[in-house]
């Protein structure tokens, strides 16, 4: 998959782990619904803090890119949801450790709830 960094410096810089924008030629797209903090294995929540909800949430996404046959190196664009825009900046460290290089695009909305009481949810589009 041929994936380029679009950016422009008279547009606002990146300020997380994300891209401005980008731009993939056409091929095959996966849309991974929201994935919430929840143990596959015995479907309930993961117990700790933010940080804890987060990883799981990246490990769910993990689990259904590679059911796909992908990896998040083809993931374009994600949506953060967090009930707390307070939790931004723990959420992008265990965000951004999953992509290390041209992160794909994204934006972050706080809401005022997210299903079982969860603390971030993430959804993503994936092309290959």
């Amino acid at each position: 998959m041929a994936r380029k960094v679009i950016h422009s410096d008279n547009a606002p810089q990146a300020i997380g782990p994300y891209s401005q924008a980008i731009q993939v030629e056409a091929g095959k797209m996966t849309f991974l619904s929201g994935q919430i903090p929840l143990n596959p294995k015995t479907m309930e929540m993961v117990q700790g803090d933010v940080v804890a909800q987060a990883e799981q949430v990246m490990q769910n996404l993990k689990e259904v890119l590679a059911a796909s046959g992908l990896d998040f190196s083809h993931v374009v664009r994600c949506t953060i949801f967090l009930t707390d825009l307070g939790d931004f900046g723990k959420v992008n460290e265990v965000y951004g450790r999953h992509f290390p290089s041209a992160p794909p695009a994204r934006a972050t909305v706080q809401v005022a709830a997210l299903p079982r009481g969860a603390k971030v949810e993430i959804d993503a589009i994936a092309v290959s």
